[in-house]
């Protein structure tokens, strides 16, 4: 991500403060049952970074958003090539679904809950609202650095 170019298309960024915000909101949902990892909808796909060392699991972002059921969709500014998730803002756009991207995919994945690193994951409504507080806060955040 030390490419000028491909900083500026990761944007909205959150800053610190929202980034820890964003990931304690995430580990909630999942224990909540309310996240979904992934970026492409269908069948697991592997992709392997440029370096080739780190694989991601992608699948869920795109179906929550066809579906109607996201909250809030989390992208990570350091997805390299960062192209494989810029379906997703216009798609959100398209949705009304507010997104961001967050710093690190290595700790959206440790928020995820599992040991790889996770390039997106959305929140999903459910019927108890446990989140629906931290939710509504989050999004009130996106909105405000979207402007």
């Amino acid at each position: 991500m030390s490419d000028p170019a491909s900083r500026a298309k990761a944007w909205p960024l959150a800053d610190a403060q929202l980034n820890d915000q964003i990931l304690d909101l995430v580990e909630k949902a999942t224990q909540y049952k309310q996240l979904k990892k992934g970026a492409n909808e269908g069948t697991i796909l592997i992709l392997s970074d440029r370096a080739k060392t780190e694989y991601h699991l992608i699948f869920s972002a795109t179906k929550t958003l066809n579906r109607g059921i996201a909250e809030v969709i989390i992208l990570t500014a350091d997805t390299e090539p960062l192209e494989i998730l810029l379906h997703l803002p216009l798609l959100c756009e398209e949705k009304n679904v507010p997104y961001v991207f967050v710093a690190s995919k290595a700790a959206l994945g440790r928020a995820c809950g599992v040991s790889r690193p996770v390039i997106a994951a959305s929140i999903t409504t459910n019927e108890n609202k446990e989140l629906a507080s931290a939710i509504t806060t989050v999004k009130r955040a996106i909105d405000t650095i979207m402007v």
